[in-house]
C-alpha cells in the first residue's frame, strides 16, 4: 500500500453567510486598501494521510468517513475531497 496525502475542504455553501469571510473582508482587505476585491469566504481544512492501494481509494475512504462522522454538515456546508499524492 502507499501513502496517501488528502485535503478535506470544508465550506459554507453559497446561500448560507459567512460571517468570518466578511469580516476579513470588511475588516481586514478593504481597510487596507484592497477594493478590488470583492468578497471573501471562508473554509476548514483537513489534510490526512492515508494508507490505499490507489489515489481513487484513498479519496472514496476519505469522503465515505466523512459522511459517516458527519465531519461536516451535508445541509449547509459543501465537502471536497483532493488526493495530492
Amino acid at each position: 500500500m502507499k501513502s496517501f496525502e488528502v485535503v478535506v475542504t470544508i465550506e459554507n455553501k453559497n446561500f448560507i453567510n459567512d460571517p468570518e469571510g466578511e469580516t476579513i473582508h470588511k475588516d481586514l482587505i478593504l481597510k487596507g486598501g484592497y477594493s478590488n476585491i470583492k468578497s471573501v469566504r471562508t473554509a476548514k481544512v483537513l489534510k490526512l494521510q492515508v494508507h490505499a492501494k490507489s489515489s481513487l481509494e484513498a479519496s472514496e475512504l476519505i469522503k465515505k468517513m466523512c459522511d459517516d462522522l458527519r465531519i461536516y454538515n451535508p445541509i449547509v456546508s459543501n465537502c471536497t475531497v483532493t488526493t495530492l499524492t
